[in-house]
């Protein structure tokens, strides 16, 4: 019996945590105790999966893959491993800055550490993964890469192309994951709406999202990270076609203003995006839209932040993030334009437009006051059972409190309920 414990650490997004999961599974296949994330980290081994998008992203990378050298140093842990964004995008820097890590991956030959172990990858279990969420939900992982290019944007650069996966290979996926008590999908990719393209000479998305609904046990279908660039509008037929395809979209339209839009390269304009917006709401009454927004990208003037402005207060967003551009070295960006712009002006701006958009979410989640919602529950803190609505995604929504002494709830499990009152971000709730 092999007892090597070997701790994995996530860094960034939910793909990346797809990635551990899946090396979770090939690990305690080959009999290793595995830990994710652990408060302190006890193992013989240590697994770095790290995030190389932007520059606060790969400062966090580095620092974690330091603070393990150390560790190793001191004789706290035996071996330590590198994968993911980070080291495929600066392997050789890497491996010359920082020699005492033991071996370094890329973010798609991860599977060569289980050989480097001495072990064997079992190829006939490669989707399946130990989920590390709570149990009733799964991010689900469609394709890698991205073909967009937008100006800012390093992904390209580190995941190459965009890859679909074959329709099938993704049901068997879920499938899988439903008889292992998984209820709720978060359908994740760098660039939805392409999906398909690549193998099957046109856009399969709605077909795919049709196919996975009417799956005995997917209770709940949530989907993110669109382009609106030709958007895929039978999408939206699916979504009301199926109840369990929530009425949910994440769609990063980055900013408004038609010159910094061409300056991004994002291949739509001011007017496109407002009859898009219009188009979306239009056929899915009650849809509710999170995008992210870019202030500070070059170009953007004060007319420019004006427009984004407006295009804020216009589109009520039920949810919406923003950050301010950084340059990323290698990209279209860090070539074709000076980041003029201070720090200060772009935090200013960042703080403006937030602002607005809170009173916004603060206005929508007021108005479902007296509603009858679905929630499901994640999990108690304190004094609340914490749960989401459809509207809601883990982690980065607003959630529903509902107290613990009101009745016995299950973790998991699905319940109607009335909202009673609301904050800023959450909602407080009673079991009907």
């Amino acid at each position: 019996m092999n007892n090597t414990v070997v701790d994995i650490i996530t860094l960034g997004c939910s793909k990346n945590l797809v990635d551990s999961e899946k090396l979770i599974r090939q690990l305690q296949l080959n009999g290793f105790v595995v830990n994710h994330d652990p408060e302190t980290p006890s193992g013989d081994i240590v697994v770095i999966n790290t995030c190389g998008f932007i520059a606060d992203a790969k400062e966090e990378s580095v620092n974690t893959i330091l603070q393990f050298c150390q560790a190793k140093e001191q004789g706290l842990v035996k071996k330590v491993f590198v994968m993911g964004c980070l080291s495929e995008r600066y392997f050789s820097e890497l491996n010359e800055e920082i020699p005492a890590v033991d071996a370094y991956y890329g973010k798609f030959n991860w599977n060569q550490l289980i050989e480097d172990l001495g072990k064997e990858f079992n190829s006939s279990c490669c989707n399946q993964r130990t989920i590390t969420t709570p149990g009733h939900y799964a991010y689900l992982k469609i394709s890698e890469g991205c073909n967009r290019k937008c100006a800012f944007c390093a992904i390209p650069i580190i995941t190459g192309n965009h890859k679909s996966r074959y329709i099938e290979d993704v049901l068997n996926e879920v499938r899988w994951l439903v008889g292992k008590g998984v209820k709720e999908f978060q359908v994740i990719a760098q660039e939805l709406t392409y999906y398909g393209l690549d193998l099957y000479g046109q856009r399969k998305i709605a077909e795919l999202i049709d196919k996975m609904a009417d799956i005995d046990g997917v209770e709940w279908i949530r989907l993110h990270y669109a382009y609106p660039h030709d958007f895929p509008m039978e999408l939206l037929d699916v979504m009301n076609q199926h109840d369990n395809v929530c009425k949910y979209l994440d769609i990063a339209l980055q900013h408004i203003s038609t010159k910094v839009l061409d300056n991004m390269h994002r291949h739509i304009n001011k007017e496109e995006t407002y009859e898009l917006i219009n188009a979306i709401r239009r056929k899915v009454p009650g849809i509710h839209l999170r995008t992210t927004l870019m202030v500070g990208f070059p170009g953007e003037g004060e007319n420019e932040f004006q427009e984004l402005m407006d295009f804020v207060k216009w589109a009520k967003f039920e949810r919406m993030g923003a950050f301010a551009y950084s340059e990323e070295d290698g990209t279209p960006a860090d070539k074709l334009y000076d980041d003029e712009i201070t720090q200060e002006v772009k935090q200013k701006r960042l703080d403006k437009i937030m602002r607005i958009q809170q009173n916004i979410s603060a206005d929508i989640q007021a108005q479902k006051i007296g509603k009858q919602l679905k929630v499901v529950i994640d999990r108690i803190e304190g004094d609340y059972y914490v749960g989401r609505t459809e509207f809601d995604s883990p982690e980065v929504d607003p959630e529903v409190l509902i107290s613990v002494d009101e009745q016995l709830l299950t973790i998991g499990n699905f319940y109607e309920v009335i909202i009673n009152d609301s904050d800023e971000f959450d909602l407080y709730a009673s079991v009907i």
